[in-house]
């Protein structure tokens, strides 16, 4: 549920006071359906919209709505929070918190400023679900009852037990002690502690999620921006990963290095070229990611991945053969 769609709605049905479904789809380039569905998301959050059936029917605030900034609930200020990243407040449920917010803000400005800020609702676009290319964003989708669970188990310090689909195996129950929550590059993680083990698992997996009345074993202040990064290291360096040395030309080394977990060593050949010893998730990855690089990048080892690319070139070239 885009927070900055459900804020237009409102802005649109202020202005213009009754409107259709239709009209309001149109406006906002989405589907009949998505507007009914962002109707009950607002209901939900609060706001006074009805449907009049009929001719001239269509949805309609109730006179004299106005919100309160003096009535933002906790929600709505863990929204505010997470405002400067949008996507973080779908993927930690708090997208209809965020519009009801946002609502409250802009009725606490003066008139004037609150016509301006209807206004940019209109002229500003930020982070369209597709690209220029027609390519669609990836954001993940995880329902509101799990989010609001992982949310409210990592605010109140309470266990929290989670039904999660690790990569390639069955689904299990698990129970954690939660830590903290994150989000990057559209993906949302939750960090916890299972035992004496630290965890981090993808919120996109958690197949179901349940708070527990028992405090969470943690502690009271953490440093979540450096537990992060401390996972981060440690996915890069441990576990089945593959080191590929490689020569690049300078231009291509930060595409190159953009497709790799990490780079463990980097020299200047006489030619100024760049050797790199770069680490990949695993040989699948390595394969694509060099693949991607074509004549730019040239693997030097291991052999079993010179050949891979060998004999995918041999196949790509044979098929494009022109006609004799």
């Amino acid at each position: 549920m885009r927070a900055d769609r459900l804020v237009s709605l409102v802005l649109l049905l202020r202005q213009r006071g009754r409107t259709t479904a239709e009209t309001l789809a149109r406006e906002l380039e989405v589907s009949t359906r998505t507007v009914l569905r962002d109707m009950e998301a607002l209901s939900a959050a609060g706001v006074p919209v009805y449907a009049e059936r009929g001719r001239h029917g269509g949805f309609a605030l109730l006179p004299d709505f106005q919100t309160a900034l003096t009535g933002l609930n906790h929600d709505e200020a863990l929204a505010l929070v997470v405002a400067g990243s949008r996507r973080g407040a779908q993927l930690f449920g708090l997208g209809s918190a965020l519009a009801s917010a946002v609502l409250k803000v802009v009725d606490a400005l003066p008139e004037g400023l609150r016509d301006t800020a209807a206004g940019a609702a209109q002229r500003l676009l930020i982070d369209p679900e597709t690209d220029l290319l027609s390519r669609r964003v990836a954001l993940e989708e995880i329902p509101d009852s799990i989010a609001a669970a992982v949310r409210r188990a990592v605010f109140a310090g309470h266990r929290l037990r989670i039904y999660y689909e690790a990569v390639g195996r069955p689904p299990k129950w698990r129970t954690v002690e939660p830590i903290g929550l994150v989000t990057v590059r559209d993906q949302g993680y939750l960090l916890a502690k299972r035992g004496t083990e630290d965890r981090t698992y993808r919120l996109s997996r958690v197949l179901a999620a349940e708070e527990l009345d028992e405090p969470a074993q943690r502690s009271d202040t953490v440093d979540l921006d450096r537990a992060w990064r401390e996972r981060n290291v440690r996915f890069r360096t441990g576990g089945d990963t593959t080191v590929v040395v490689v020569r690049v030309a300078p231009a291509h080394r930060e595409h190159l290095v953009a497709t790799a977990l990490a780079v463990r060593s980097e020299e200047t050949d006489e030619d100024g070229r760049l050797r790199l010893h770069v680490v990949f998730q695993d040989a699948r990855h390595a394969e694509w990611a060099l693949w991607e690089h074509a004549v730019y990048a040239e693997v030097e080892a291991p052999q079993w991945l010179r050949a891979s690319l060998h004999d995918r070139a041999t196949v790509i070239a044979a098929r494009y053969r022109p006609p004799t």
